[in-house]
């Protein structure tokens, strides 16, 4: 009966953090379909690396920069100047964390002069990136020719979907100070024969929102070429005004460890959000100890904060 009324997620980055509602969100997959082209010119390879990355809900307004969109506007800036021809790219690993590296495989009449212009460009970017992203660096190498690439007007199509779709914080709350009400971040993108894959990630607490962001990028798909597929949709959970759960919750922190803990809303996407639209009415909390830099290769958790954690669901859950 206790599990039927009430809900304990144990999915939190800091111990004395109550989470009491989330984002929902979905995955929207772009694809460039083109027929390759025999290779023709000079193989430069550009790499983005050192950036921070993160967690595209929760450092979403960190301004921490995303690796394919810098390298969509690399690419834009070099076309500019140059004939261009994509024949690969590669960035990101995973749809819900910020990108903190890319890569490019470029047919170019003169390998020499792009990476000038590209270093160029970066050296621009650098100087307005944050300090989560000092360690930027751009990387423009001669390599062996591919074996067929883009032609210049899908490779226009390619960097104007990268360089133009909204990326990072769209709108914050009007209702709570300092939240993201919508964001979409460009997580991945791949490379396939004959196929070029952008893979979005867009959160919003509105579900009218989300439906918005579908139409948005179905349009913006369609003015350069590309097939849409939206998937992996999950619902938000409201912040509720009156819980019990989290009331007992905070009186055991306070008893445990003598300070008051802080209740938050977060724009990253929970599992309570996808259970509570299965049992509606159900009283939740998601708490735990505390992380460091979650979906990164720096990712921590905070030994100490464990046993603190422990100690608290153990003056919390007898009294339920």
């Amino acid at each position: 009966r206790i599990a039927a009324r009430r809900l304990i997620n144990m999915d939190s980055e800091e111990l004395g953090v109550v989470t009491a509602g989330c984002a929902g969100g979905l995955r929207s997959d772009l694809t460039l379909e083109y027929r390759p082209e025999p290779f023709a010119g000079e193989c430069l390879h550009v790499r983005i690396k050192g950036l921070m990355g993160g967690h595209s809900g929760e450092n979403i307004n960190s301004g921490r920069a995303n690796a394919n969109k810098l390298m969509g506007r690399l690419l834009a800036a070099l076309e500019q100047d140059m004939e261009l021809h994509l024949a690969r790219m590669e960035g990101g690993s995973k749809d819900n964390a910020i990108p903190r590296e890319c890569e490019a495989w470029l047919a170019v009449p003169d390998a020499g002069a792009a990476a000038e212009l590209l270093t160029g460009e970066a050296a621009r970017i650098a100087q307005e990136l944050g300090a989560d992203d000092r360690r930027f660096e751009l990387i423009c190498e001669d390599c062996e020719p591919q074996a067929c690439m883009m032609s210049a007007g899908d490779t226009r199509r390619a960097v104007a979907l990268l360089a133009c779709a909204a990326n990072g914080v769209i709108e914050m709350s009007r209702d709570v100070a300092g939240l993201v009400e919508f964001s979409r971040s460009l997580g991945v993108v791949r490379s396939e024969e004959g196929k070029l894959t952008l893979v979005f990630s867009s959160r919003s607490s509105i579900e009218a929102r989300l439906d918005a962001s579908v139409r948005e990028l179905d349009l913006l798909a369609g003015l350069c070429g590309c097939v849409t597929r939206h998937h992996s949709r999950y619902p938000g959970w409201s912040y509720a005004a009156c819980s019990e759960l989290r009331e007992a919750y905070l009186a055991a922190y306070h008893r445990v460890t003598g300070d008051d803990a802080r209740v938050n809303v977060i724009h990253a996407g929970l599992e309570c959000g996808v259970i509570g639209s299965h049992l509606p009415g159900l009283d939740m909390i998601s708490v735990g100890p505390t992380m460091h830099n979650i979906h990164s290769p720096d990712e921590a958790l905070d030994l100490d904060s464990v046993a603190v954690f422990w100690r608290v669901l153990g003056d919390l859950i007898p009294r339920l």
